[in-house]
């Protein structure tokens, strides 16, 4: 991910999968439902909201990731695009962390 090209779009959603209500992060995007995982497919790059698409993105599959943690895939169900996430869990996330079990069996799996 190059950082030039984030930009910053922490904001609350429902979870278009799960119907859940999401909070913001705080100190950054928050790109994905921490209870069930799923996306959506709103961006081109990191932020920008400028993907017409809109479709659900899947979780398919996760890899640990020695500085950064765990890094989600999700493929979109509609057109079919994947995109690389990072994980928010652990001691720094202090508003509903995503669910680590659920982020570990995704490890098992290859998108």
């Amino acid at each position: 991910m190059d950082s030039k090209r984030f930009q910053k779009k922490d904001s609350g959603f429902i979870c278009g999968h799960c119907g859940k209500e999401v909070e913001p992060l705080g100190f950054t995007s928050r790109n994905h439902c921490p209870f069930c995982l799923w996306s959506r497919h709103l961006d081109e790059l990191p932020g920008d909201r400028a993907s017409e698409c809109g479709g659900l993105m899947e979780p398919v599959s996760a890899q640990p990731d020695a500085k950064k943690g765990y890094i989600i895939h999700h493929r979109c169900t509609v057109c079919g695009a994947l995109r690389r996430n990072r994980a928010a869990y652990g001691p720094g996330v202090k508003v509903q962390p995503d669910d680590l079990m659920k982020i570990i069996a995704l490890t098992g799996r290859h998108d």
